[in-house]
């Protein structure tokens, strides 16, 4: 079992060791957040003899696993890094700070809550592998106006840390009373590609799993992982790092399902157009093997 490293030196999804490392920036929003740390200009009266001048960013390192493709940040952010990051998500504040270094950020606000249209073919691919009304358990699912099946199902539980408000229907529910109920769907969506221990969270998940249970991972599908299939060359070619942190590959989906003992029953890949952009979902569906 490879133990939760700051700074990575094992794929975070399938360990393994061989990692292409190229240098990257943190975007300043985050490296704010998370370090406290802003842009800095070096200047002549900096009086530093050796450094050029310029701009100075939080510097991390892009790392491709060689076995499995996965694409991700180096820094691993601790809880409590974590914690900082999204505090108050999409709040005033938040968004207030990240308008000062993003300013285009404003044209993403007015869809936050709006449910995602792309929901409609999710659940449409879905459908065959669930009774008519199932009983759902969205982990990370905020408010729940983006679960699977908010409109038809028999129970619609969230386990989420914002604390939000719940869209009529949905009850909140912690982790240690989820092994008190049969799911039949278990998801996630939306979330692996910001968190640190990707193993980690899925792994907490497997209580609520039971042999006729189905489990739903659904990440970006990332436009540079499209556009260079089945490449193990991508960490020159990724230059920065945002909130997203790990950029997945099928196979490394695979892997790090496989690791937790879960089986791939079928993928979805699907266009989505989200108001402010537009891109691609890759959605995992797994069951215990």
């Amino acid at each position: 079992m490879v133990s939760r490293e700051l700074i990575a030196r094992h794929c975070i999804c399938c360990a393994g060791e061989q990692l292409q490392r190229s240098p990257a920036v943190l975007m300043p929003f985050v490296a704010l957040r998370v370090f406290g740390h802003e842009p800095v200009e070096i200047t002549p009266e900096w009086g530093l003899r050796d450094l050029r001048q310029g701009m100075a960013y939080t510097l991390c390192n892009s790392l491709q696993c060689q076995e499995c493709g996965a694409l991700f940040l180096d820094y691993r952010f601790t809880d409590e890094q974590m914690a900082a990051l999204y505090h108050n998500y999409r709040d005033e504040l938040y968004n207030a700070q990240r308008i000062r270094f993003e300013p285009n950020y404003v044209n993403v606000i007015p869809h936050y809550h709006e449910r995602a249209a792309y929901l409609d073919e999710v659940e449409a691919w879905l459908a065959p592998h669930l009774p008519d009304a199932p009983a759902v358990l969205d982990w990370g699912g905020d408010s729940g106006i983006n679960s699977p099946f908010r409109e038809r199902n028999r129970l619609l539980h969230i386990h989420d840390i914002s604390g939000v408000e719940l869209v009529p229907g949905a009850e909140r529910i912690e982790p240690q009373l989820i092994g008190q109920h049969r799911y039949d769907l278990v998801c996630c969506s939306q979330v692996l590609e910001h968190v640190s221990f990707p193993y980690d969270l899925v792994q907490r998940m497997l209580p609520a799993l039971h042999p006729t249970s189905l489990l739903y991972l659904e990440v970006p599908h990332e436009a540079l992982i499209r556009e260079h299939p089945g490449s193990l060359e991508l960490a020159p070619l990724k230059r920065h790092w945002h909130e997203h942190v790990n950029f997945f590959t099928e196979t490394a989906m695979r892997r790090l399902l496989g690791r937790l003992g879960l089986q791939v029953v079928d993928v979805l890949r699907l266009p989505v157009d989200v108001g402010w952009t537009r891109g691609e979902v890759m959605g995992v569906l797994a069951r215990l093997a």
